[in-house]
């Protein structure tokens, strides 16, 4: 069962009991566009979660964490509860990147330990508005009484140190999920040095989808990681934690049982610069 859901189904699930609708457009690029969006427009009842303040925590003076470091869990916990958000809440997120920024909310709340249903819409808030469903500029109140409890699931979240020590052990692949370009070394917008770490292998997460944006089946996923076994222990990162997300779920989806995310990713490796770093391309498995 994939986890995208298209506009029809959220429609019919507006104002349900238990259930969330979370906005988190958001472009690295221009950080104020999301929630300016938000404010004009959104899916009504939705609340904003915005990449910089409420899926991350403060950047660190060195670099450590990358661009997008893990909230600490209390803050986080404290924000799910004002939106609505409780340990078995659906949650209905959407973006308009494809539904990286919604990934990146839907891979805290399972690290989180949140036992509830989380969906990401299809086509994101251009979906949305291509159907002419309705929107509001409205921002709904935060609610009281509602309290999630974090009950972290650390084996989905890797370290540094961990994939510096993983390199070229039997049974580890790790996986890059930006596109070829930055992964090769051939361009870096934003971090401070272009390469991937040693032994990475590319799978950039935009091939999670159809050329027209919808999210390819298990099966589909499967085949994009041929040649990697379900036995293997599988780390994604891509530039700062946000875009490896739908790749870490397209993996579980395709039916491998022992995904991590390096949460740092390149933004956190790339800002020690004795950590080894290659340029070019690795042969895929």
């Amino acid at each position: 069962m994939t986890y995208f859901k298209k506009a029809n189904w959220v429609l019919e699930r507006l104002g349900a009991e238990n259930t969330v609708i979370v906005d988190t457009r958001y472009l690295l690029t221009e950080p104020e566009t999301g929630r300016k969006s938000y404010e004009e427009a959104h899916i009504p009842g939705a609340y904003y979660a915005d990449l910089s303040h409420d899926l991350s925590g403060p950047k660190r003076p060195n670099g450590e964490g990358g661009r997008h470091p893990l909230p600490e869990p209390e803050v986080l916990a404290a924000f799910l509860g004002r939106i609505g958000i409780g340990n078995h809440t659906t949650v209905v997120a959407y973006d308009n990147q494809g539904g990286a920024m919604a990934s990146r909310l839907r891979w805290l709340l399972q690290w989180m330990g949140h036992e509830g249903q989380v969906y990401v819409l299809e086509g994101g808030f251009t979906a949305w508005q291509a159907v002419d469903y309705p929107v509001s500029s409205e921002e709904p109140d935060a609610v009281e009484g509602v309290i999630f409890e974090p009950a972290l699931q650390d084996e989905i979240l890797v370290s540094r140190s961990y994939v510096k020590e993983s390199i070229g052990k039997d049974g580890i692949v790790i996986i890059d999920s930006r596109e070829a370009p930055r992964y090769r070394g051939e361009v870096e917008p934003m971090d401070p040095a272009a390469g991937h770490i040693p032994g990475a292998i590319n799978h950039f997460w935009v091939e999670s989808r159809h050329v027209d944006g919808v999210w390819k089946s298990p099966e589909e996923q499967a085949e994009r990681f041929t040649g990697l076994s379900k036995d293997d222990e599988i780390i994604v990162y891509c530039g700062s934690g946000v875009t490896a997300t739908p790749n870490f779920f397209a993996l579980q989806e395709a039916g491998f049982k022992n995904v991590k995310l390096y949460a740092g990713s390149w933004s956190d490796w790339s800002s020690d610069s004795g950590n080894p770093v290659v340029v070019g391309d690795e042969e895929k498995e």
